[in-house]
């Protein structure tokens, strides 16, 4: 089937180059090569100009937080490319970023010998500012393509407040979309020409980047202009690290998630996050392995749309719960970032949270950190301490726990604004999956964002959800995790 016109957008005027010599796919941000409407679109466009296709996968040095960690994880997905695009019907060019600036022209030069240039629609962090400035400087037409989540993010121009609200739009209009899907491999015997392989002058000027070394050696990370105190983690990045994941969790870890996800201590999280954030997996791909096991069909769907949790898919329950979260808690945040460009900012609150935490900004802190000092889990607290401690190791916290590190530094800081700015900080500088819509979702409902106000009315907090150490400890088991991330053996 062809890519639904709702997921295509015109980035410019310019019109398409019959006489150019190739397609250009852009991948910044579905960073895969199959279930993903992006490349099914620039194949869209070669089929039907009968030219050969050039993917074009880049990194750069230059963006904020760029690190070790980041950095490592995206080129051990562009080496995985490097297989997946190995005698195929498309040529792959990764190229990396020796230091700020390297790429400068690059793009324009392929644009300037391509027939259409298609890219990847992410809503956040600098990708749409890099795309629209992109866009008044190529010579043909810039498309740019939404593979985010399975319901198209601009299926509607209403920002959602509440989850709740979301879930019950999607239970009304999400049905025809399942049945829209990108290709699981669209390479697979394709039928167009081939280039004999990346312009030699432009490889003259812009070498092809050794990913599969870099990816192996990651002590070659120091050869670029990046922070190497954010250092590489276990997890590694990359469609077969995704694909392993995916086969863990539907086979081990999925029976147990909807009663053992909240517990710190087991190990049922689907990890699917970073994945998602770098493309190297597809929503629509986890959705269709889940729904394949569960031999599902959208006449199982429920006729009434609630909003409820449960109930509406017809799968098991455990399914319903881990979609709840794949699909509503994700693409919420998607469904804010593309239609609000202060989704960072404090300012996007809503009303009434901006109004409590004003109302309490005076109240007297019990204790207040700063930034350097809540990145160094120099707290009070050993299982804040703890869940610092797990960010900075590994790149990720619990997902039950990341809630309690964030109301914690709303507890502790100045004020509210602060707060943010540090939780900001340390989830994008540190967190793999940071720097996403879903992160922002987190982060700010820590403040009040998808949720309402609560009561009673406390200090600090005023009319926002409150949580405590102290609580979580009696509700979910951490005694072993705090002892497994302690700050004394912080790596």
């Amino acid at each position: 089937m062809t890519v639904p016109d709702i997921r295509v957008q015109k980035c410019n005027e310019a019109a398409i180059n019959a006489d150019g010599e190739f397609v250009l796919y852009w991948m910044t941000a579905n960073r895969r090569p199959g279930w993903n409407f992006s490349l099914d679109r620039a194949i869209e466009h070669c089929k039907e100009l009968k030219k050969p296709l050039l993917v074009f996968e880049a990194l750069r040095c230059g963006y904020k937080w760029a690190s070790d960690r980041v950095h490592h994880f995206v080129i051990s997905g562009m080496a995985d490319n490097v297989k997946a695009f190995e005698k195929k019907k498309a040529v792959y060019f990764p190229y990396v970023e020796s230091k700020p600036g390297d790429g400068a022209g690059l793009l324009e030069e392929l644009a300037r010998r391509s027939c259409v240039v298609v890219t990847d629609d992410f809503p956040c962090f600098f990708l749409p500012r890099m795309v629209a400035a992109v866009s008044n400087r190529v010579p043909v037409l810039l498309e740019k393509i939404d593979s985010n989540g399975i319901f198209p993010m601009r299926g509607t121009d209403r920002v959602f407040s509440r989850a709740h609200d979301f879930r019950r739009f999607l239970q009304k209009n999400l049905r025809p979309h399942l049945q829209e899907f990108p290709s699981a491999d669209p390479l697979n015997g394709l039928r167009i020409p081939k280039l004999d392989g990346i312009p030699s002058d432009i490889q003259k000027k812009w070498p092809s980047a050794d990913v599969t070394e870099i990816a192996e050696h990651p002590e070659k990370l120091t050869n670029f202009r990046i922070d190497h105190s954010v250092v590489v983690t276990d997890t590694r990045g990359g469609i077969r690290a995704a694909a392993k994941k995916l086969k863990s969790f539907c086979n081990d870890k999925l029976q147990r998630y909807e009663e053992d996800r909240n517990q710190p201590e087991e190990d049922v999280a689907s990890g699917f996050s970073p994945y998602l954030h770098f493309g190297h997996i597809s929503a629509h791909e986890i959705f269709n392995r889940l729904m394949q096991d569960e031999e599902w069909s959208p006449n199982d769907l429920a006729e009434k749309a609630t909003g409820s949790k449960a109930g509406w898919w017809g799968c098991s329950p455990m399914v319903e719960a881990f979609l709840d979260e794949l699909i509503t808690w994700r693409e919420v945040g998607y469904n804010m970032c593309w239609q609000r460009d202060d989704y960072d900012q404090y300012e996007s609150l809503p009303d009434w949270a901006q109004q409590t935490l004003e109302n309490h900004a005076s109240d007297a802190r019990p204790s207040i950190y700063s930034l350097e000092e809540f990145e160094s889990a120099a707290t009070h607290d050993d299982l804040w301490n703890a869940a610092q401690t797990q960010l900075v190791r590994e790149g990720r916290i619990h997902n039950y726990l990341r809630m309690l590190w964030g109301k914690k530094i709303l507890h502790w800081s100045e004020s509210p604004q602060a707060a943010l700015k540090i939780m900001i900080e340390l989830n994008n500088k540190y967190a793999l999956d940071g720097r996403n819509p879903n992160s922002y979702s987190g982060i700010f409902w820590v403040l009040g964002r998808y949720d309402r106000a609560w009561g009673p009315e406390r200090e600090i907090f005023g009319k926002i959800r409150y949580m405590t150490c102290e609580n979580t400890a009696r509700k979910v088991r951490v005694q072993n995790y705090k002892e497994r991330y302690t700050s004394e053996t912080m790596a």
